[in-house]
């Protein structure tokens, strides 16, 4: 019996091999069918995806698949620069465009510091550079020393409540440079915004555009100018004036409407001033400028408030009307100083010039 197990036993293991055999067999055929399945129901997506994709898309499919194919190829490649991946020429004519930027950049800003270094040397025996902190500190006397001792201009801001966001804005932007400028101002003036409530919507406008509004050197305040200076020391400043402004004086309040009127009502600061009794005068364009030909036939008096004190400003400093109406009446409004026009020429035939320009 021994002698027949050890014999029987070889072949029955032979034949649990055999089956073993025929099941993985089995398996792999299964394997088999199942990814044929999967190739077939996937090259059927692509088709349809590329059939509603159309042309243009398979010729981007075929173009990244050439990207990869070359990609492949050149894997092991090294660069001459070093780089351990080779790249596409679209890749590598936009590293070379942005290198070129960045060297730009590069160049521009030292030669924009060699620029001020140089000008630094050429100006250190005239003009000695100061910190920012002295300057804001040399300001800051300056304007404090206006309000005390020097001219005082007057913001009309009571009318205000006619005016659309449009013309707010462009108001708000003209005291922004107008206390710009007297910052910078050798003999600065000392500025008041009258008519002027926190709650207007001229107010938020200011705040939203202007930096620093809320820490200006200058007064805000509610009431009206009239009731806040002795009606005998104002002077209105208004183009419809028949007074041409000579001279400024200390003990004068000169006063600027702030108004932006698209729609050009005529003589608004004019009547106003006559209404309370107050003195008026205009800039003195008159004297000293005359009628330029332009292809508009355009010819205004009419300033943004921040023009007119670039005006009152020059002149305080210098004591030259020419020179001040040359800093704050453009080209733009239809007029030129008459020395521009005089070439040389005989008065009479200047004049007869004029009078035709007029």
């Amino acid at each position: 019996m021994r002698e027949e197990c050890k014999q029987t036993g070889p072949s029955l293991s032979a034949q649990g091999y055999a089956h073993q055999g025929q099941k993985t067999k089995h398996m792999d055929w299964k394997l088999e069918e199942s990814a044929q399945k999967t190739d077939s129901r996937v090259l059927q997506e692509q088709e349809v995806i590329l059939e509603d994709t159309g042309e243009d898309s398979i010729s981007e499919s075929f173009r990244l698949l050439q990207i990869d194919v070359e990609c492949e190829h050149r894997e092991g490649e090294m660069l001459p620069t070093g780089s351990a991946m080779w790249c596409s020429k679209n890749v590598q004519r936009k590293q070379r465009h942005w290198e070129k930027i960045v060297a730009a950049k590069k160049s521009k800003r030292k030669q924009e510091k060699e620029r001020r270094k140089a000008n630094r040397v050429e100006n250190s025996g005239i003009c000695p550079q100061h910190s920012k902190r002295f300057l804001r500190s040399l300001t800051k006397e300056r304007l404090l020393e206006a309000k005390h001792s020097g001219p005082r201009l007057c913001i009309d801001l009571s009318m205000t409540h006619h005016m659309s966001k449009k013309e707010l804005s462009r108001l708000a932007g003209q005291i922004r440079r107008l206390y710009g400028s007297n910052k910078k101002a050798n003999r600065p003036f000392w500025i008041y915004l009258t008519g002027f409530t926190t709650d207007s919507p001229l107010y938020e406008e200011c705040l939203r555009m202007n930096d620093g509004f809320s820490s200006y050197l200058l007064d805000i305040t509610e009431e009206d100018c009239f009731s806040l200076f002795p009606l005998e020391t104002l002077v209105y400043l208004t183009p419809d004036s028949e007074h041409a402004l000579e001279d400024i004086d200390l003990n004068k309040v000169y006063i600027l409407g702030g108004l932006v009127d698209e729609s050009i009502q005529k003589k608004v600061t004019f009547q106003k001033a006559q209404e309370h009794s107050v003195n008026t005068a205009r800039l003195p364009i008159q004297e000293y400028m005359v009628r330029c030909q332009n292809e508009k036939n355009y010819h205004s008096e009419i300033l943004a408030i921040n023009q007119v004190f670039d005006i009152l400003s020059t002149y305080f400093e210098t004591q030259n009307w020419p020179e001040a109406l040359k800093k704050g009446v453009s080209s733009r409004k239809g007029y030129i100083l008459q020395n521009s026009v005089d070439d040389g020429q005989p008065k009479e035939l200047q004049k007869a010039k004029l009078l035709e320009v007029s």
